[in-house]
C-alpha cells in the first residue's frame, strides 16, 4: 500500500529560497571581483573590484557566523561553532526559567486576574438566557458522557454494598424509640390515637363490615351449637339474629369509641399512655427487645425481594438521569438553566458575592500557580533536553533562519559599501 507523500513545510521552502538567494549574491560578488581583475582593474573596474572584494569578505564572514550557530562550517571542528546544539541543555534551562519568571510569576498573574474581574464577567455572561441555556446543554452533555463511562456493574455492586451496609449498621430499636419519643411529646400520640379511633369507627359503621360480622356470628353459632341453632331457626332465622347482634355490637363499639374520644382521662387513654411510654423505655434500654427488633430488621434485609430492590436502585436512578439529561426541556434541564441564570443575576447585583467569588478564584489560582511553576519549568527543560540536536537545530532554524539570511544580505551590501569607502580614501588621499 502506497502512502501519500508528506506535505513540505512552507517555512522550510522559504528558508531554502533565502539561503539560495544569499549564496547567489555571494557568487555574484566573487564573479564581479574576478571580472574586474580580468579587465585590468582600470577606471570603474577598480571601483567594482573594491566593492565586490569587500562584499564577498562580508558575505563569507556572515555566512560563517550564521552557519556556526547551527552546525560546524564545512564540517570542520572549529571551536565555538555549532552553538545551538552544543548549548541544548543550557538553552533548555534558560528558556524554562524565563517562562517561569515572566509567564508564571504568581504576582503578575494574580494582578491580571484581579483586573479581569472574572466574577463580574461570569455574571454578565450567565445573565443572558441564551448563554445559560448553552452552558446547561454543555453540562448535560458532560453528565451523559460521565454516565456512559461508568461501569454499571461496579456501581450497582457499590450501591448495594453501601445501602445494605448502612441498613445493617442502623440501630433500628434506638431509632424506633426516638421516633416514638417524638410522637409522645406534647400529646401528639393522643392525636394519633384519636385519628386511629375515628378510622376504626368509620370502619365499624360500614354496612359491608357489619354484614361480614353478622355472617361470622351465624357461621360460628351454627358450628358450635348446631342443635340450638336448628331450634332457633323454627322461631326466627338465625341470620336476622346475627344481623341484629352485629348492629348492636357495632353500635356499642361506636358508643365506646365516642366516649373515649370525648373523655381526655378515659381509662383506655391512660392504658395507652402507660403502654406506649413503657414501650419507648424498653426500646431504649431493654437488650432483649432490641435484639428481637434487630433480628426482624436483619431478616427483612436478607429477604430476596429487598435485595432485588436494592440491586435495582441504580437501574432506576440511571434511567431517570439519562431521560432527564437527554431531554432539553426536562425538569432537570430547566432547573439547571434557571439556576445558572439566577447565579448570573445574583453576581450582577451583589458586590459581596462577586468579591467572595473573586477571592476564591484568586486563592485557587495562586495555589495552582505555585504548584505548577516547578512542574512546568521541569517539563519544558526536560522536553527540550530530550530533543536530539538535529531536531532542536531544525526548530530554531525554521523559526529565525530567514532573518539570519537577511544578515548575510546586509553583510554583503555593507561590506561592499565599506570597500568603496576604503577605495575612495586610497584614491583620493594624496601620497
Amino acid at each position: 500500500m502506497q502512502t501519500s507523500p508528506q506535505p513540505i513545510d512552507p517555512r522550510r521552502l522559504r528558508l531554502r529560497r533565502m539561503k539560495l538567494a544569499a549564496s547567489g549574491l555571494l557568487v555574484l560578488m566573487l564573479a564581479g571581483f574576478a571580472l574586474s581583475h580580468a579587465m585590468g582593474l582600470r577606471g570603474g573596474w577598480a571601483w567594482l573590484a573594491a566593492f565586490c572584494e569587500a562584499a564577498a569578505v562580508g558575505a563569507l564572514a556572515d555566512w560563517f557566523a550564521v552557519v556556526a550557530l547551527f552546525r560546524r562550517p564545512l564540517g570542520l571542528p572549529i571551536p565555538h561553532t555549532a552553538i545551538v546544539p552544543r548549548s541544548k541543555d543550557r538553552l533548555a534551562n534558560s528558556l524554562a526559567v524565563f517562562v517561569r519568571d515572566h509567564f508564571l510569576a504568581p504576582e503578575s498573574l494574580l494582578e491580571k486576574l484581579r483586573v479581569f474581574d472574572p466574577a463580574a464577567r461570569l455574571g454578565q455572561w450567565l445573565a443572558e438566557p441564551e448563554q445559560a441555556r448553552r452552558l446547561a446543554g454543555m453540562a448535560r452533555g458532560w453528565a451523559l458522557q460521565a454516565l456512559d463511562l461508568l461501569d454499571e456493574s461496579a456501581v450497582r455492586v457499590a450501591i448495594q454494598q453501601f445501602v445494605v451496609g448502612r441498613l445493617r449498621s442502623w440501630n433500628a430499636a434506638g431509632t424506633a424509640g426516638e421516633v416514638l419519643g417524638i410522637l409522645t411529646a406534647d400529646g401528639r400520640h393522643q392525636e394519633l390515637l384519636d385519628e386511629a379511633l375515628k378510622r376504626i369507627g368509620r370502619w365499624l359503621d360500614n354496612p359491608a363490615v357489619k354484614a361480614r360480622a353478622s355472617a361470622l356470628i351465624v357461621r360460628y353459632a351454627r358450628r358450635e351449637w348446631p342443635k340450638l341453632m336448628g331450634t332457633v331457626d323454627l322461631i326466627k332465622p338465625v341470620e336476622e339474629i346475627g344481623d341484629s347482634l352485629a348492629q348492636r355490637i357495632a353500635a356499642a363499639a361506636l358508643e365506646e369509641l365516642q366516649l373515649v374520644l370525648s373523655t381526655p382521662g378515659h381509662p383506655l387513654r391512660k392504658d395507652y399512655e402507660e403502654w406506649l411510654s413503657g414501650y419507648v423505655v424498653r426500646l431504649r434500654s431493654d437488650p432483649d427487645l432490641a435484639a428481637r427488633v434487630e433480628e426482624i430488621k436483619q431478616n427483612l434485609i436478607d429477604h430476596p425481594a429487598v435485595q432485588d430492590y436494592v440491586r435495582g436502585l441504580w437501574d432506576q436512578v440511571h434511567a431517570t438521569l439519562r431521560t432527564n439529561l437527554e431531554t432539553p426541556d426536562s425538569t432537570l434541564a430547566r432547573h439547571l438553566e434557571r439556576s445558572l441564570q439566577a447565579l448570573g443575576e445574583a453576581l450582577g447585583r451583589d458586590p459581596s458575592l462577586r468579591e467572595a467569588l473573586n477571592t476564591h478564584l484568586t486563592s485557587a489560582a495562586e495555589s495552582l500557580t505555585t504548584r505548577l511553576r516547578s512542574g512546568v519549568t521541569d517539563h519544558i527543560a526536560q522536553t527540550m533536553k530530550n530533543w536530539d540536536e538535529r531536531q532542536l537545530t531544525e526548530i530554531v532554524e525554521l523559526a529565525v533562519g530567514r532573518d539570519l539570511q537577511y544578515i548575510r544580505f546586509n553583510g554583503t551590501l555593507v561590506g561592499g559599501l565599506i570597500g568603496l569607502v576604503l577605495h575612495a580614501l586610497v584614491v583620493l588621499t594624496p601620497l
